[in-house]
């Protein structure tokens, strides 16, 4: 399983609206609207890079109002050798 960020900028004032149409795409756990210099946060998951990067691709930009995304995948640092992430 993957999981992901997705940062996304969208056209003035459509930043709710964004948030609530990515929030009904299968596969998107969480879809917040913020402040800042992106203006949706979403949270999501895939079973692998490729499904995340279909959902991105095919589901989450073509939501009307968006004008760009960044997608950052949530990676596990771990230094314990446990294969356990650190808490």
């Amino acid at each position: 399983m993957v999981q992901a960020y997705i940062l996304v900028q969208t056209e003035v004032g459509k930043a709710a609206d964004v948030a609530r149409q990515i929030a009904e795409i299968p596969g998107v756990t969480e879809a917040e609207d913020v402040t800042g210099p992106y203006d949706v946060i979403v949270r999501a998951k895939a079973e692998n890079m490729d499904e995340l990067g279909k959902l991105v691709a095919a589901q989450i930009q073509a939501v009307a109002g968006i004008t760009r995304t960044l997608t950052c995948p949530v990676v596990h640092i771990n230094s314990s050798g446990s294969g356990q992430p650190i808490e």
